[in-house]
């Protein structure tokens, strides 16, 4: 198996694990999410963020959980986020758990082919970076989506700048990268 293939299965594997959470989670909670507007899903994502860059400075968590789970919500809260880009917000969770997890195969096999792609254009370049990296990486993506937000509500438009859903498979990719790495040490 040569190392994109290998990527490959790697990044399935930690997408499996998350989906697998995902859909535990759905059966508890149902698809409560579709309430969250895109200012809320921004500010969950910030704050699963910045939980992992807290971790990864004081080296300690109080709490008893690590960065790796941090890492697979990122992954599932960025999927919840092209979900709510193409469907908008809710009043009422207005989908059964079966058209969530559909909904969440088909973006997580987008993130997938993105990540393809991207891989062979940067020939594997993800795997000398330092997991810190991947965090700091994702908080300037948090912080894009703000801006977009921000420039949305003004009634502006982007000048040359890719969108909230570009950025949120970035989140997604990054976070699967800091996934394969923990799993890997």
């Amino acid at each position: 198996m040569d190392q994109f293939e290998h990527t490959n299965t790697q990044f399935e594997q930690a997408i499996a694990e998350c989906r697998a959470i995902f859909e535990k989670k759905l059966h508890d909670y149902r698809a409560s999410w579709r309430i969250l507007r895109p200012t809320a899903l921004t500010d969950q994502l910030f704050i699963k963020a910045k939980r992992i860059r807290s971790l990864e400075v004081k080296k300690e968590s109080l709490v008893g959980e690590g960065i790796r789970p941090e890492f697979m919500a990122l992954i599932n809260y960025g999927i919840v986020g092209l979900i709510q880009l193409e469907r908008g917000f809710a009043d009422t969770v207005d989908i059964s758990n079966q058209e969530a997890m559909l909904l969440y195969d088909r973006y997580a096999h987008e993130a997938l082919e993105l990540m393809k792609r991207k891989n062979h254009d940067y020939d594997e370049a993800w795997r000398s970076m330092r997991v810190s990296s991947y965090t700091d990486l994702i908080l300037t993506k948090i912080e894009r989506i703000k801006e977009i937000e921000d420039i949305e509500v003004r009634g502006e438009h982007l000048v040359a700048s890719e969108g909230i859903d570009a950025n949120y498979m970035d989140i997604i990719n990054y976070a699967a990268f800091g996934v394969i790495k923990l799993t890997e040490e």
